[in-house]
């Protein structure tokens, strides 16, 4: 289970988590992407999905409440929960081991953003390049240590520049950066990006 995660909002960690879904399910592996943010809920609008049922439902005993993503084949989506408490996001993320799953984590370093890294294997850093997401994505990554949590890496989306010291700060290579694009999930350079992260996050044997 492999949280996507950055601290500052914005970043593309939504469009993150879907295009690393989409290249994994590619090899023909059935992939979840999991909506954990209940105060800016936006994975199941880019996917196209319904906001009900949701993450909720994984807690109420009703199953998983995934929905398949129309451009995105092999791609299930959870929707974010209404909740927010964090114990019960955790409660929820740790039934949800059957399959590759990448969690779309909240923004900030608060309670509601570190509840998802308490149950993930591994934890891989999105920043745009500006020296706020990156100090930002620094917090997130010291916070997933404290937590004994793997960082894989970094993306760096909506650039093509890998500033200098960027490793160094954040302790963890750079694994890919992603174009900018108006409508990046039905950008060629966008998913060729995506693809070149998942081959190295395989290699890692992260996903």
């Amino acid at each position: 289970m492999l949280a996507v995660a950055g601290g500052k909002g914005g970043v593309g960690k939504t469009t993150t988590t879907l295009g690393l879904a989409g290249a994994l399910a590619r090899d023909g592996r059935p992939v979840r992407a999991v909506d954990t943010d209940s105060e800016m809920p936006d994975l199941h609008a880019l996917a196209g999905c319904d906001r009900e049922p949701s993450l909720d439902a994984v807690l109420d005993g009703d199953g998983v409440p995934e929905q398949s993503v129309a451009t995105i084949p092999g791609v299930r989506v959870v929707a974010a929960p209404r909740v927010t408490d964090g114990a019960s996001v955790s409660s929820a993320l740790a039934r949800l081991r059957d399959r590759p799953t990448f969690v779309d984590t909240p923004a900030g370093a608060g309670p509601d953003a570190v509840a998802p890294l308490r149950v993930v294997d591994h934890v891989l850093l999105v920043a745009d390049g500006t020296p706020q997401a990156l100090r930002d994505a620094a917090k997130t990554a010291a916070i997933a240590r404290q937590l004994g949590v793997a960082v894989a890496g970094v993306v760096l989306v909506g650039t093509r520049e890998r500033p200098e010291g960027v490793e160094r700060l954040l302790e963890t290579p750079v694994l890919g950066t992603v174009p900018a694009a108006t409508d990046p999930l039905s950008d060629p350079a966008v998913w060729r990006a995506y693809d070149g992260v998942a081959g190295r996050l395989r290699r890692q044997t992260v996903i």
